[in-house]
């Protein structure tokens, strides 16, 4: 006699809803993710958000920004807020340069080389932009850990968890004198 018993145990199928919360891309070198970093000028991590390594800088730019809002004071008002945004030519565009000094930041993101640069509404200030490296070097920190740089964590929600303690002893190392 057939019996459908079987048929129940097989292993549920991921949903598509499921399977976008992973935020792992493609891109021509295979899977990869994309990691948005805001910092202060000293290279202390103020927040971040992940994206597929496909997705285009440009289109989370206000989350990116929108994760300072999380670092609140006593009195509503943000801890910390940037007063510059230095930026790749992938950060380049009309609207986020009206976004950005929408909320009292500068923007400083080189003009794209088919561009007007005397029509733009923020001179470039290329002393400012030198400081650029702050983030890149909180990137090449955060790389250290093994966690991160091989993302061992299939979905967002739990690469995101080894990301904060990374960002955890970046400020230990700041408040503790010996350090961590």
């Amino acid at each position: 006699m057939f019996s459908n018993r079987f048929q129940d145990a097989s292993p549920p199928v991921l949903k598509r809803s499921t399977w976008m919360s992973v935020d792992i891309g493609r891109s021509r070198g295979g899977f990869t993710t994309k990691l948005h970093l805001l910092t202060d000028g000293q290279g202390h991590p103020l927040g971040f958000h992940l994206t597929g390594g496909q997705v285009h800088e440009s289109i989370v730019v206000d989350r990116v920004f929108m994760t300072a809002n999380d670092l609140v004071g006593s009195e509503g008002q943000p801890l910390a807020w940037p007063v510059a945004m230095s930026g790749d030519k992938g950060y380049r565009a009309e609207w986020i340069d009206h976004y950005v000094l929408e909320l009292g930041i500068k923007p400083v993101i080189p003009s794209k080389a088919n561009e007007d640069r005397t029509a733009r509404a923020v001179e470039f200030d290329s002393d400012l932009y030198r400081q650029r490296n702050i983030v890149e070097r909180l990137i090449g920190w955060l790389k250290e850990f093994r966690r991160i740089f091989a993302r061992f964590e299939k979905s967002a929600k739990n690469f995101g968890g080894m990301i904060r303690p990374g960002f955890i002893q970046r400020y230990m190392r700041k408040i503790l004198p010996n350090g961590v």
